[in-house]
């Protein structure tokens, strides 16, 4: 199969941060097509065997070299794995040697370490802001005093997989507020966000696939109607531009981009766990 490559993340933990890494690399190239698969846990020489075999038999189906990107910490495994004739990428190698240098000292070959619960209280909050999120989804509930960011949108915007992945990966507490007719109607803030205008950020999308995303929910209703969609979105944007609120379009932006300017732009500091 010509422009076809095939590509698989393998790790001995959850394979997290090679599936993660590997994407941002593969997305550079824009003439190759990539079928991916994630294989985690391989955590002994008998399993990495195994996918060896699975490996070669993608690279003979497809009539290349296949591609591992790989954050196994155990060499035995890795060698095993690359039994395969793939091409191995380590994601750890380009890293390893010049921090050892510079701090003097040798990793610690630890499985899983990257994913682990290594702090409760980081693990709390975590779990803590995806409660909120859930709680706080779509209006659910107004008491944003303890949120760190409001997103406000018309239905089907993005609000919601945004909100959970902030509080997910960042232990931010997300609400997401979603604008109804009658709140389009005003021209201005609904009254239970105007205390908190430091935190609103608001997403806007393209009336076309806005549409297409309703039309999936709810077919041929009112609700997903272009019209519909058309005057929601123009009104929202009024709004934000009257009101000052700081707006990104998740039309062609992917949640992470989504989450990061939301970040950036309210000035919320936080390590990705």
């Amino acid at each position: 199969m010509p422009g076809v490559r095939p590509v698989f993340y393998v790790s001995d933990g959850t394979g997290i941060t090679a599936e993660t890494i590997g994407h941002s690399l593969l997305t550079q190239f824009t003439l190759t097509r990539f079928v991916t698969e994630r294989y985690s846990f391989v955590g002994t020489v008998e399993r990495g065997r195994e996918l060896a075999g699975t490996i070669r038999a993608a690279g003979e189906q497809y009539g290349v070299r296949p591609v591992v990107i790989n954050s196994c910490v155990d060499s035995a495994v890795s060698a095993a794995v690359a039994e395969s004739g793939a091409l191995m990428l380590d994601v750890f190698a380009p890293f390893i040697e010049p921090l050892e240098r510079e701090l003097g000292e040798s990793r610690e070959r630890h499985i899983g370490r990257a994913h682990g619960i290594v702090d409760f209280d980081t693990y709390h909050r975590r779990i803590n802001a995806m409660n909120f999120a859930l709680t706080h989804d779509d209006g659910q509930a107004t008491d944003y005093a303890g949120a760190d960011v409001i997103l406000v949108a018309v239905s089907r915007a993005g609000k919601t997989p945004t909100c959970v992945y902030l509080a997910l990966h960042y232990g931010i507490r997300a609400a997401n507020y979603p604008l109804t007719e009658e709140d389009l109607e005003q021209d201005r803030l609904p009254p239970r966000l105007r205390p908190y205008r430091s935190k609103l950020f608001g997403l806007t999308i393209d009336p076309v696939r806005l549409q297409q995303i309703r039309q999936e929910r709810r077919p041929n209703s009112r609700y997903a109607q272009f019209d519909t969609c058309k005057r929601e979105v123009a009104a929202a944007e009024m709004m934000f531009r009257g009101e000052g609120i700081p707006t990104l379009s998740t039309t062609h932006t992917s949640i992470e981009e989504i989450a990061s300017k939301v970040m950036t732009t309210l000035g919320i500091h936080r390590e990705m766990f």
